[in-house]
């Protein structure tokens, strides 16, 4: 078969000739064949070079384009070369080569289109707990979504068929959730494998620190539920104003019972703002869903 490894790298030179060579070891004994796609997101260092150096086939990007934007190059270009399968990794040699194998067969044997690496069903050396906390939340919501247990939403150690990777990717963040919503969405079947997660050497380059990724992660959330779950997320900011206005109007009529005084009109016509608006906000949530289905 023609197995597509997919490599996205940012300044990875350091990286780089150690996971394609590992790659390359694991799989020299495979009947199948390998071959190596590296999409550069505008790196400064020689990570075009030491790519080329080492085989692989290379897509730069003019300047640095982000995550999501290289996604889509990658998944466009991959295309090109009639892959029987694509298989996704990191560049940072967090997962490990040998780990490969667990992600393609299930793939060869027709079990499963999406095949993730789970990093949270195998073994974590090492990974912030801030992350940790927004990667199992993360992973939360999709199971929700897709109705299906989904340990590790954000890996990026994964095997598909080409089907796959013809799924249009619109987020600029959450890239990794979407195509597994997608897919759910487009009956395609996923399955998880448990993979080992290395210690990264030296600092992160997709995020500029924990406060800055929890921020990024939780809109991401958000956004998630808005596009997916909308009666969910509707239903919670309008129920959230409707407790606000009846919590304001049962204080109202206390004071009128204790006291024979409302405390003034511009409290009752706020109570039922409050009460008025968190209607039409879940209102709008049901509407929402209906559009979904």
């Amino acid at each position: 078969m023609n197995i597509v490894v997919c490599i996205p790298a940012y300044n990875e030179e350091k990286t780089l000739p150690d996971v394609i060579t590992s790659i390359k070891k694991i799989v020299s004994e495979s009947s199948d064949d390998y071959s190596f796609l590296v999409v550069d997101d505008g790196s400064s260092d020689k990570t075009v070079e030491v790519s080329k150096k080492l085989g692989a086939r290379v897509v730069s990007h003019p300047s640095n384009y982000g995550l999501a934007e290289t996604f889509r190059t990658e998944m466009k270009e991959v295309l090109k070369l009639s892959p029987d399968i694509i298989l996704h990794i990191d560049a940072d040699g967090q997962y490990l080569a040998k780990d490969i194998p667990l992600l393609i067969e299930p793939v060869k044997r027709g079990k499963a289109d999406l095949v993730l690496g789970s990093r949270f069903a195998g073994h974590i050396e090492s990974m912030p707990w801030l992350k940790r906390f927004g990667n199992k939340a993360f992973s939360r919501v999709i199971s929700s979504i897709v109705r299906q247990k989904i340990s590790d939403g954000q890996t990026g150690f994964r095997a598909f068929v080409p089907a796959v990777a013809k799924i249009d990717i619109l987020s600029d963040f959450t890239y990794t959730q979407e195509q597994i919503i997608r897919s759910a969405r487009e009956h395609f079947r996923i399955m998880e494998v448990p993979v080992h997660f290395a210690r990264r050497d030296g600092e992160s380059r997709l995020m500029k620190n924990a406060f800055h990724y929890a921020a990024r992660a939780w809109i991401g959330i958000l956004r998630i539920q808005r596009d997916y779950l909308p009666l969910k997320f509707f239903g919670a900011v309008g129920g959230f104003f409707v407790f606000l206005g009846l919590a304001l109007g049962i204080f109202i009529l206390y004071s009128w019972i204790t006291t024979d005084a409302v405390g003034g009109i511009p409290r009752v016509i706020l109570s039922a703002l409050f009460i008025m608006t968190g209607i039409q906000i879940v209102l709008f949530g049901f509407l929402a869903d209906m559009r979904k289905r």
